[in-house]
Formats: C-alpha cells, sequence, structure tokens
C-alpha cells in the first residue's frame, strides 16, 4: 500500500510520470527523415562526383613534356570512397523507404528496440567508415597538390585541375555524409533511451 507522500507531489497535486507522448515521437521520426535525406543526398554526391572525376593533361619533368592522365580509380583510396559512400547511399534509402511508409500506415519508423539497435549500428559504421574514405582519399589529394619534396615529382594539380577540384568536392560531400550519419546514430540513441 503506498503511502500518501508517495501518492502526490507538492501541495497535494498529483505526481504524473508518463513517458514521452506521440507528438515527441513524430519530431523524431521527422528528424530522422530529414537527416536521411540529407545523408543520401550527399553521398550520392559524393559518388556521382568523383566517379566522374577524370582528366589529361601534360607535365613537365626534368625538362621533358609528359602526357598524363587521371581517373578516380587509379587509387586504391578513391575506389574505397566511392564504395564506403554508396554503401550509405543505400542505407540511407533503405531507411528513409522504412521511415516514409511506416508512418503512412499509421505506425512509428523504428518499430522495435532491436531495430533501433540495428538501424543504429549500421550509422554508426557506415559513419566511421565514412570518415577513414574521406581521411585516405585526403592524404591522396594533399600529395598530388603538394607533390613529392623529395623527387622531381611535381604538383599534378596544376596540369590536373578539374580532377583535383573534383576530388576534393567529393571529399567534403563524403565529410559531411558522415556528419549526418553520426547525427542519425544520435537520434537512434535517444529513441532507445525513450522509447
Amino acid at each position: 500500500m503506498k503511502s500518501p507522500a508517495e501518492d502526490s507531489g507538492p501541495m497535494g497535486c498529483r505526481l504524473e510520470t508518463a513517458g514521452p507522448g506521440p507528438s515527441a515521437r513524430r519530431k523524431l521520426d521527422v528528424t530522422h527523415l530529414i537527416l536521411r535525406l540529407a545523408c543520401l543526398a550527399t553521398s550520392v554526391t559524393a559518388v556521382s562526383v568523383m566517379a566522374t572525376a577524370e582528366e589529361s593533361g601534360t607535365i613537365t619533368v626534368a625538362g621533358f613534356n609528359l602526357p598524363i592522365y587521371s581517373k578516380w580509380s587509379f587509387s586504391d583510396s578513391f575506389e574505397y570512397l566511392v564504395g564506403v559512400s554508396a554503401a550509405a547511399a543505400a542505407h540511407s534509402l533503405l531507411q528513409l523507404l522504412v521511415a516514409i511508409s511506416r508512418p503512412l500506415r499509421g505506425s512509428s519508423a523504428v518499430p522495435s528496440r532491436n531495430r533501433a539497435w540495428l538501424i543504429f549500428a549500421g550509422d554508426q559504421a557506415l559513419a566511421y567508415a565514412m570518415i577513414a574514405a574521406g581521411s585516405a582519399s585526403s592524404g591522396v589529394t594533399k600529395l598530388n597538390h603538394a607533390g613529392v619534396r623529395h623527387s622531381a615529382m611535381p604538383n599534378f594539380c596544376k596540369p590536373l585541375r578539374s580532377f583535383c577540384d573534383r576530388v576534393a568536392i567529393s571529399i567534403a560531400f563524403t565529410f559531411l555524409s558522415s556528419l549526418f550519419l553520426a547525427a542519425s546514430a544520435l537520434v537512434d540513441v535517444i529513441w532507445l533511451s525513450k522509447y
């Protein structure tokens, strides 16, 4: 049997201990939807800009003019970036379709705690993979810009400016996509803590 102190709060008012209402859940669902759209857009942009990066030019090394050709698929780091960005885009598209279809049927975008944990793990893994892909690609791009100081290897980005610009744009969108995935993982944690 409860004592009167447990049944009522200050001044004899009854304390309500209900969880978050449907409006809070709806806000989380809308936030989840917006983050998925943003991640899908940035991931697709990163893939499409990188996958179309190629250019020919001429470079002078030790007094000789040499033709050069650069394409994104010549670098393992750029291939990794395209692969991970494509995986993030596919993950975001799948989660976006689920987030749109479930509320139309009158249920939450995340139906169970097990599914929420699975989505959280996917978001976390892809966010880290996107950061790794962007970092690896940044190292290659820096080398292309700076050249090799202790050898006759010059700055490749002078004759291949369009290629280097496209790579830089793709890397920027990759990092942006990783931020959206990290924010989505945070929304997953909020959902798990409240429901």
